[in-house]
């Protein structure tokens, strides 16, 4: 298993040297970017979405790193919402879509197959068209040609990754313009205003015992990560999060969501990956670290799984949740400690839950940011995923 430097996340002009694409400083802009697009929203005229008659449903197109967006917009018009709101990432478009519908097609770079090609076919059957997007891009121009509502993203973003919040915040304007989720000015600068706290306590200069995006970093380096969410909107964070792990810092993650994902990560235990599932699996009581094991003369350790516990405050149950996810979650942990599974644990701060869903996603960004570092990556460059591209255009 490869090594995580330390002193790579500690050392800022080590930073510098390798995150040539400066994706740390691009997260840090999350707040600015919430800002920025309320502003570009109302440019572009989403406020003529305000209307008495609502479509009948809502359809949200979105791929990759995207796909955040329809992800956040379920999470937060499932409780309340008077229309159904569904996610798709690529064609057929769903026969029951038509003139009396809505779609919302998402994509940075306004070129991605999958958006593109559901905005073109539901434009052609008369579907209301509201996309989001690099302006002057195919994308856009679809929206153009069907009378739609384009919002623009700025130019200077350099990737979806780091750009969420300027995709995710225009499609939330929309959606509370049209009634479907309560995302007022007001909640918008608090969430602005807690992706700015995290960005704080996140920064390169802050040294990796006291930034907690550091320590998740430092606690993942050498595992196979499982980022388990406690409930709903942690449970977004944590998809969100295997996601970055395996695009950012090029690590294999799982997610899951309690209570369903509660028994596939307890029978992990049992398998290779952990010190309790690798000592029945030899015969033997227990696996005892060799602290004179020499990794040059004996080889790298067997890799082990790091169990990733994504937490909601406790506010959660003030506003009408349940507590049956949380001793859950604690069993979980109580039981994977016990096997040998190095668990870390992180709970959003008290708030609103897109700004508690905005606490989580930040530190997970950040995060595979700085384990990307620390095993000596760019986390922006990906050799194979620009020749993914290369072949695919």
């Amino acid at each position: 298993m490869p090594q995580l430097d330390e002193t790579r996340i500690d050392d800022e002009a080590a930073i510098e040297r390798l995150d040539r694409r400066h994706t740390l400083r691009a997260l840090a802009t999350a707040g600015a970017q919430v800002r920025h697009a309320v502003e570009l929203a109302a440019d572009a005229g989403v406020a003529r979405l305000r209307r008495t008659e609502r479509p009948r449903s809502v359809l949200v197109a979105a791929v990759g790193t995207a796909s955040t967006v329809p992800d956040v917009l379920e999470l937060l018009a499932e409780p309340g919402s008077p229309v159904p709101v569904s996610t798709r990432h690529d064609l057929p478009l769903p026969g029951w879509v038509g003139p009396l519908d809505l779609v919302v097609a998402v994509s940075h770079s306004g070129r991605a197959a999958g958006p593109l090609a559901l905005a073109a076919e539901a434009a052609r059957r008369g579907a209301e068209i509201v996309t989001v997007g690099t302006a002057d891009s195919p994308l856009a121009d679809v929206c153009a040609r069907a009378r739609g509502l384009h919002v623009a993203v700025p130019p200077d973003l350099t990737s979806t990754r780091t750009s969420l919040w300027s995709l995710l915040t225009p499609v939330l304007v929309a959606a509370d313009a049209l009634g479907l989720v309560a995302a007022p000015p007001a909640l918008l600068s608090e969430v602005a205003d807690r992706l700015d706290a995290a960005a704080l306590a996140a920064r390169p200069g802050s040294e990796s015992f006291v930034n907690p995006a550091k320590l998740l970093a430092v606690d993942l380096a050498e595992r196979f990560p499982v980022v388990l969410g406690d409930g709903a909107v942690a449970g977004v964070a944590a998809r969100r999060a295997a996601t970055m792990l395996n695009r950012t810092a090029r690590v294999p993650a799982m997610w899951g969501e309690l209570p369903d994902a509660a028994a596939q990560v307890v029978a992990l235990l049992d398998g290779p990956y952990t010190d309790a599932g690798a000592a029945a699996l030899a015969g033997e009581g227990e696996v005892v670290a060799d602290i004179f094991r020499d990794p040059y003369l004996d080889g790298m350790p067997d890799p082990r799984l790091g169990l990733v516990l994504l937490r909601e405050s406790a506010e959660r149950a003030a506003e009408g949740g349940t507590e049956v996810g949380r001793p859950l979650a604690a069993t979980v942990a109580e039981i994977a400690r016990a096997a040998g599974v190095r668990v870390s644990e992180y709970a959003a701060e008290p708030g609103p839950v897109l700004v508690r869903l905005a606490d989580l996603v930040a530190h997970v960004d950040f995060a595979a940011t700085y384990l990307a570092l620390g095993l000596g990556l760019d986390p922006a460059l990906s050799p194979h995923l620009a020749e993914l591209r290369d072949r695919t255009r």
